[in-house]
């Protein structure tokens, strides 16, 4: 098998047949369609099943409680049976040819990953969105593209559907999200793929068209999930700390913390209100977890505002402390 599509759908009845009839446009040969279903409560799960019937080349995955994406790709990934697998949501859509694409300019060029840039998608307007890296179509290396911390840098684009994976990562691990993950699960993972992959690519191929601001989508609610980038962000400190390379890593780890942290707090209107208490609290928590001298070195290069709301929460932690 050269191909595994791992897609998720949740509740996206409305917008599932685009994605369904991108696949189908893109079936080839030596390809399987994974279609993971979780535990959709709308039409969605019909859909799915009405598309894999009569097809061998795709199975659906119901899962019997939503457990968001993590859970659902780690389901489609424990399946998947390709030599490279792809990530797509089932609320997005393909250019026709895309999947072929892509997987020969993997083929060709024979790397861990391939990376791809984007169509974002706002109501009728549509904008290109480029991954951060100037060299296309040459293998890089992963550890390479972290830095610098004062930069957009590949770990900036943390979108799993963006590219194409080859199943060695699979094989070593570095394929399946934190389950514990409802939301901000892509920044971890984005992490560990470029600290423990060989090798990747860049392609300026644009087939995905990602649907922004999605009523229901994860992005737009206002419960505990939103609070999921602490613990992730935890984790990809510890990933940076534990590495050969911390000192190069870890200013880049904490700028990206306290970009989140600054990012949630300027949006804490949406977040329901016990929520919005724990951000305040955890938030200082969280500042408090980071390394002092690289917190130091980050702000200084920060800009006023973010500067003045961390320097806040840290003097707030060290007075609970």
């Amino acid at each position: 098998m050269k191909l595994s599509v791992v897609a998720i759908f949740h509740g996206i009845e409305d917008y599932a047949p685009a994605m369904l009839y991108g696949l189908a446009a893109a079936a080839a040969t030596d390809t399987e369609f994974l279609l993971v279903d979780d535990a959709s409560r709308d039409g969605t799960g019909q859909l799915l099943h009405d598309f894999a019937s009569g097809r061998s080349d795709t199975r659906v995955i119901r899962l019997a409680e939503n457990g968001g994406p993590s859970v659902a790709r780690n389901a489609g990934l424990d399946r998947a049976k390709g030599r490279w697998i792809v990530f797509l949501d089932g609320d997005d859509w393909l250019a026709p040819g895309y999947l072929r694409e892509l997987l020969a300019q993997a083929e060709e060029l024979d790397c861990d990953f391939v990376r791809t840039d984007h169509v974002r998608v706002t109501g009728r307007t549509r904008e290109l969105v480029r991954a951060p890296q100037a060299r296309r179509g040459v293998r890089l290396d992963p550890r390479a593209a972290i830095g610098p911390a004062d930069r957009r840098t590949m770990v900036d684009y943390p979108f799993p559907w963006a590219g194409i994976h080859h199943r060695r990562l699979l094989d070593r691990g570095l394929l399946h999200f934190d389950p514990a993950l409802r939301t901000c699960e892509d920044r971890e993972w984005t992490w560990r793929l470029y600290l423990g992959a060989d090798s990747y690519a860049v392609s300026s191929l644009a087939g995905v068209h990602y649907r922004r601001a999605v009523a229901g989508s994860l992005t737009q609610v206002g419960d505990a999930r939103q609070l999921d980038f602490i613990p992730a962000f935890d984790a990809v400190l510890r990933h940076a700390a534990a590495d050969r390379e911390a000192d190069r890593l870890l200013p880049k780890a904490v700028r990206s913390y306290t970009a989140m942290i600054d990012f949630h707090w300027r949006n804490a209107g949406r977040l329901h209100r016990d929520v919005a208490r724990r951000l305040r609290t955890e938030a200082a928590a969280a500042v408090g977890r980071m390394p002092r001298a690289h917190l130091d070195t980050v702000l200084a290069a920060s800009d006023p505002a973010r500067r003045t709301l961390i320097r806040r929460l840290a003097a707030r932690q060290s007075a609970a402390a």
